[in-house]
């Protein structure tokens, strides 16, 4: 944490705006500096936990507890670039700039969300404008804010993915008529290819190798121009992206995607020749406190997290337990399922990203438990039990209650059958590099510490059913990432 040096008093107290990571870091630091702090916050119970953690001399949700200020600090992800998720935006746009221009009208910032944003000091992208902003040179030497960095990478790849529908082949076929006859070979026989190539079952999705798309690639260089999205198809390729098919099985359909394995090798000087903020959990799991697991050499690298939580996360991990791919595991699940539910009050929330042991696992429950028990839904009843992937739940916790209990079914970690992970480890397996521990662990803890970051809030507790926490040698570095926890030898009613 950065130290605050003690400075002589100011004519008043000093204002801060927002107590988040950032803020309440700066209102400790001040506070210890002898100062006086004066915080301006957005809901009532924000205030009320500052209060109680005390990192300001005075909390408020009214902008005139900084009307006596002789210093007003923003502690918000404000410059001249945001870059933010949909919600962040809605935030910005709707509550933190109204409040700024309340508080002081000096500070009623132009703001702008279109193409070119001329004079105005914060233009908003989301991550595929901001692709967009970097292909036409528009970002020039402004600074870029990224708030929830651990979503960089994924984001940035889905923004820069190619997808070739049904529809776009049509498409192509227009274009150049006397193509026509082999194009409709070459689709037949990627048809041919990915309908008989064992699509996997959760996600049924297909890989293709270079040589696969290499018959197609060389027509594609024949024929110009090419429409889009097809001439960004034909420019990407080579050993630094990966491409497969998704299949719809009803109709017998098939869609071709291609990202990039690197996503900011492809976008190339995006952080590293201009300046850049970046905040959230980078690299913070295993030895890499700088966020180099990134791509980026920061010139300063700063802590801003809370204080180490006092009270340790309660945690249900039995012993011996048998791995996910024995057959006793099915039923293993169920059973532990059965007596972590019962009794239960508030919200249980089960994360398993197999399909196959999710439904059954989801039906098998709903057959005992009834209409309280749900996949994947926004409005579970207040005692429900949720069932779900690590995926839907990272993306909609924040629009759900707090669980009084978390399952973890199965850990985090990425499968081999997504063609985009065996593809990154292939890379990584070529180098003679360790291609479990420095990118399928990393990245599942991070998953695992976000997913689990609102039973912190709420007091609930945890389980972990996954039988490698206690039977691989890395399930050490598991429970590390969850510290602090306490172990329960035994279930009790939360």
């Amino acid at each position: 944490m950065a130290e605050v040096a003690a400075s002589p008093p100011l004519s008043g107290p000093i204002g801060i705006v927002g107590l988040g990571l950032i803020g309440g870091s700066l209102g400790l630091d001040l506070l210890a500096a002898g100062h006086t702090v004066h915080a301006l916050v957005h809901r009532p119970a924000t205030a009320e936990r500052a209060r109680q953690r005390r990192l300001a001399s005075l909390v408020s949700t009214d902008p005139a507890v900084l009307a006596d200020c002789a210093l007003v600090v923003l502690a918000l992800p404000l410059d001249r670039l945001l870059e933010p998720a949909p919600s962040l935006r809605q935030r910005l746009l709707r509550v933190e700039l109204p409040r700024l221009a309340t508080a002081d009208p000096g500070l009623a910032l132009p703001c702008f969300e279109g193409d070119d944003p001329g004079p105005a000091r914060v233009w908003l992208l989301s991550h595929p404008q901001l692709v967009e902003a970097w292909r036409r040179g528009r970002l020039a030497e402004r600074q870029l804010v990224i708030p929830e960095a651990e979503h960089l990478d994924p984001a940035l790849r889905q923004a820069l993915e190619i997808t070739l529908t049904p529809a776009d082949w049509d498409l192509l076929g227009r274009a150049h008529p006397a193509a026509q006859d082999a194009l409709l070979a070459l689709h037949g026989r990627l048809s041919r290819r990915v309908l008989t190539g064992g699509a996997a079952k959760a996600q049924r999705l297909v890989a293709l190798a270079g040589s696969e798309e290499a018959p197609l690639r060389q027509l594609l260089a024949l024929l110009q121009p090419l429409p889009p999205p097809w001439d960004r198809w034909l420019a990407s390729g080579g050993a630094a992206w990966t491409s497969w098919a998704r299949v719809d099985p009803q109709l017998l359909q098939w869609t071709l995607h291609r990202q990039p394995l690197e996503p900011l090798q492809a976008l190339p000087g995006l952080l590293a020749d201009q300046g850049a903020v970046v905040i959230g959990q980078v690299g913070e799991v295993v030895g890499d406190p700088a966020g180099r697991g990134l791509g980026l050499n920061p010139s300063v690298s700063v802590s801003l997290g809370d204080p180490p939580l006092a009270d340790p996360l309660p945690l249900y991990a039995p012993l011996r337990q048998p791995l996910p791919n024995s057959p006793l595991y099915g039923d293993h699940l169920l059973e532990q399922c059965r007596r972590l539910v019962l009794g239960q009050a508030g919200l249980s929330v089960v994360l398993i990203d197999d399909e196959g042991l999710r439904l059954g696992l989801t039906s098998a429950l709903a057959a005992e438990f009834g209409s309280r028990v749900v996949h994947e839904s926004t409005a579970p009843e207040s005692n429900g039990v949720l069932c779900g992937r690590w995926s839907w739940w990272l993306e909609q916790q924040g629009r759900l209650p707090l669980p009084c209990q978390l399952v973890v079914a199965l850990l985090p970690i990425a499968s081999l059958e997504d063609p985009l992970t065996a593809a990154q480890v292939q890379v990584l397996r070529h180098q003679g590099r360790d291609w479990f521990r420095e990118r399928l662990l990393p990245d599942g803890l991070t998953r695992l510490q976000l997913g689990v970051a609102g039973l912190r809030r709420s007091g609930g507790r945890l389980a972990i059913l996954d039988g490698r926490l206690r039977g691989r040698s890395w399930g050490r570095e598991v429970l590390r990432a969850l510290e602090p926890w306490i172990g329960l030898s035994r279930l009790l009613p939360l």
